[in-house]
């Protein structure tokens, strides 16, 4: 039984007058509806799945001192400017001399999507096959989750070569 009611009653041969002072109260003995219970919170918590954290890995670069700055060809390199209210802006080149003008695109498959995926294949056929390296540069108003985004978007379009840096001076007058 799950719980069982337990009533002392007496019976004796004479009838007595009950009064509810005299009558004994119940009890019910919930033992096996509390082992039952405790039974399926352990069946519970082990088969459920707890949610894992999301993370993005990111190669950060060492913090030895920087002996002589790397150049980049202006042809592979593809900047993303993030801006306030999830603006998207673009260009190819350096800051000072743009190969392209400053666009703005949206986040997502249509917008950032096929714009990475159209460039790296812009970029292999200009430059013998080198690939791109894109720049991802997000404002002071740019959200966390514009610069996830991003990375996703570069990710998947299977972008080995990425960095995200500051903005300077000339490319907050793009946005």
């Amino acid at each position: 039984m799950m719980a069982e009611l337990m009533n002392n009653q007496k019976t004796k041969g004479k009838k007595e007058r009950r009064s509810i002072r005299n009558k004994p109260m119940p009890k019910v003995d919930l033992t096996a509806m509390v082992d039952l219970a405790f039974l399926l919170i352990t069946f519970f918590m082990l088969t459920t799945s707890l949610n894992t954290p999301n993370q993005l890995d990111i190669a950060m670069p060492d913090k030895g001192p920087i002996t002589e700055p790397i150049l980049l060809s202006e042809d592979r390199v593809l900047n993303l400017l993030l801006g306030e209210n999830n603006e998207l802006t673009y260009y190819r080149g350096t800051a000072e001399s743009p190969k392209s003008s400053p666009q703005k695109v949206a986040y997502g498959k249509l917008g950032l999507g096929e714009l990475l995926a159209k460039t790296a294949v812009d970029v292999k056929q200009t430059t013998n096959g080198k690939d791109i390296i894109v720049l991802i540069k997000p404002s002071g108003g740019s959200t966390a989750r514009n610069l996830v985004d991003a990375v996703d978007a570069v990710q998947r379009a299977a972008i080995g070569r990425y960095m995200i840096i500051k903005m300077n001076d000339e490319e907050k007058k793009m946005m």
